[in-house]
């Protein structure tokens, strides 16, 4: 586990060098490569984040989203089942607070809830990701514990996508057995895609 903090620790720094420039030039860039998924403008349901800690913006896709009349859905901590999150629908007008990382999150999360498995594609955020579709969080197990089951045979769904800077991309990561494996990973440079 030292290998994993080591590496988290050393890609957030990296992340949050960039500039407020840099920043905004990358998530303009990585909504042009989300655009090469054909099923994005299928779905209806697409889950995001709000982004935080130098992570690559997401105001682009929300309001892409938005203007193509695409739902939006903002992880929620789950208030009862400990390390597993909800899924709130937002909209601009949404009232917003922190959770307990300083996160914002929908104020009510009860209000227009999507269980994770009605959900068409997640977008999801990530310190670090690989050649073959592993993907390194911050190492609280939300996502993983949310969609654990999709490691069940004949269940894909939702899709799960991450988003990242292409300097978040390493060789290889040391995957544990809880860890969900991604479809793809979308960057400010590339679309990088994996079996499943």
């Amino acid at each position: 586990m030292d290998t994993r903090q080591q590496l988290r620790s050393n890609l957030r720094r990296q992340r949050r060098a960039l500039t407020p420039l840099q920043q905004k030039e990358a998530s303009r860039r990585l909504l042009n490569q989300l655009g090469k998924i054909p099923a994005i403008q299928r779905v209806k349901h697409i889950a995001v984040y709000i982004d935080s800690d130098g992570e690559i913006g997401t105001q682009p896709i929300i309001e892409w989203c938005h203007r193509h009349n695409k739902r939006v859905y903002l992880p929620v901590l789950h208030p009862l089942s400990h390390n597993r999150l909800w899924f709130t629908q937002y909209t601009p007008s949404t009232p917003m607070k922190r959770n307990k990382y300083g996160i914002l999150e929908p104020r009510k999360p009860y209000h227009r809830m999507l269980s994770a498995k009605r959900i068409d594609l997640v977008l999801m955020p990530l310190v670090g990701f690989d050649t073959n579709g592993g993907r390194l969080g911050m190492g609280g197990g939300y996502y993983d514990r949310t969609f654990s089951y999709l490691k069940k045979p004949g269940i894909n769904k939702p899709r799960l996508i991450g988003l990242a800077h292409e300097l978040q991309k390493v060789d290889t990561l040391p995957i544990e057995p809880w860890d969900i494996p991604l479809s793809a990973v979308a960057t400010d440079k590339a679309l990088h895609t994996y079996s499943s």
